[in-house]
Formats: structure tokens, C-alpha cells, sequence
């Protein structure tokens, strides 16, 4: 799978290995469009692979123990273009909690749900499924067990795809993220067999 990865985006400090990705960020690094805060900001490292299967959930492991300034952050990407893209990561906040959580930007505005977690968290497993235009990001202490964090959709998400990893610092700050376990499996992200469909 690691060779099937291309920087959208490349960092000037970086290492790939088989089973392991070294990102270093570089400051004032970030992905963001118009909403509340009105910025835009464009230009963190995304490193991804594409495809044009409409049925799949990719897992991997974030660890951002080295982060230690506030928005640090790192996790998983579907970048399709600067104002179509997806996000999730813990971001730092300060030396008591942080913000895990995620963001979708459909045709250039961006959205942003998060949770305050413990500050003494330092590693996070993510799953990324699709289904057609529709997706799911979960989250996981152990890589074995997921929480659902969010299901969207996405208006410019029905082709071909490119999705990832990605790490930036938004403000005066720099931090090693290490990215392990990464793997393509079978959709874990069942067709929906509850409450039916409104009637035509």
C-alpha cells in the first residue's frame, strides 16, 4: 500500500518505511475554509492514494506524542480539492485536554465537531469507510474497537477518490507525527437495515 502514496502536498522533512510514516510540520501549516473564522488556509502536507472503489474502510494508526503546542494535529484526509475535503485528527489544546474530532468541507466551507479528550492521550486509531458518496470516520483506542465520530456526505465524493494522511501546525510550532498499521479491508461500515426509507 505504501508505495501506492503521493504527496498532494509534500513537507520538506518526511521519512517512509514499510510500516512507518514520519511526518515533521512545518508552523502556520493547516486546512481550513470560510466558516466562522472567515481565513482560509491551505496548505498543510497530504500524502494519499486513489481510487475508484466505491466500497472500502482504511485504517490507521496516528501516534502525536511529540505534539505539544496548541491545533497541533494529525490523522486521516480525503482530499479532493481545496474546498472538497474531509478531516480527522486530535488536535492539541493545552496541558489538560485536547480536541479529537472532524472536519468536512463541502464546496468551500468547512465545518468542525469535536470532543475534548484528556491531554495524556498520545495515540489514535481512525477507520475511513465509503459507501458510494456517503462516509464514515470511527475512532479507536486499540485499533479493535471504533466509535463512530461522524457519517456525511459528500457533493463531490461519487468518483474517483484520493484519501490519506496528513499533519500540520496552524500556528508557531512544529511536531513529529508517526503514522503505523495502515491497511485497506472490506467496507466495516454495513448497509443501513433500520428505519426505512420515506415512501415516493
Amino acid at each position: 500500500m505504501i508505495n501506492k502514496l503521493k504527496w498532494t502536498r509534500e513537507p520538506k522533512q518526511y521519512s517512509i518505511n514499510d510500516d512507518r510514516i514520519d511526518i515533521v510540520t512545518q508552523p502556520h501549516t493547516d486546512l481550513w475554509q470560510r466558516t466562522y473564522y472567515h481565513f482560509r488556509n491551505d496548505n498543510a502536507p497530504v500524502l494519499q492514494m486513489e481510487t475508484d472503489d466505491k466500497y472500502f474502510s482504511f485504517i490507521v494508526k496516528t501516534d502525536f506524542t511529540d505534539s505539544r503546542h496548541r491545533f497541533d494535529q494529525c490523522g486521516i484526509v480525503m482530499y479532493l480539492d481545496s474546498e472538497n475535503w474531509l478531516k480527522a485528527s486530535v488536535e492539541y489544546e493545552n496541558e489538560k485536554f485536547q480536541h479529537l474530532g472532524s472536519v468536512v468541507t463541502n464546496h468551500g466551507y468547512s465545518d468542525w465537531a469535536t470532543t475534548a479528550i484528556p491531554a495524556t492521550v498520545k495515540t489514535m486509531w481512525y477507520r475511513f469507510s465509503r459507501r458510494e458518496d456517503d462516509y464514515c470516520i470511527e475512532c479507536s483506542a486499540d485499533g479493535v474497537n471504533f466509535s463512530q465520530m461522524r457519517v456525511c456526505h459528500m457533493w463531490e465524493g461519487g468518483g474517483t477518490i484520493r484519501f490519506g494522511i496528513y499533519a500540520c501546525s496552524p500556528e508557531d510550532s512544529s511536531f513529529k507525527a508517526v503514522f503505523t498499521d495502515m491497511r485497506i479491508i472490506e467496507c466495516a461500515w454495513k448497509a443501513h437495515d433500520g428505519q426505512q426509507p420515506d415512501s415516493p
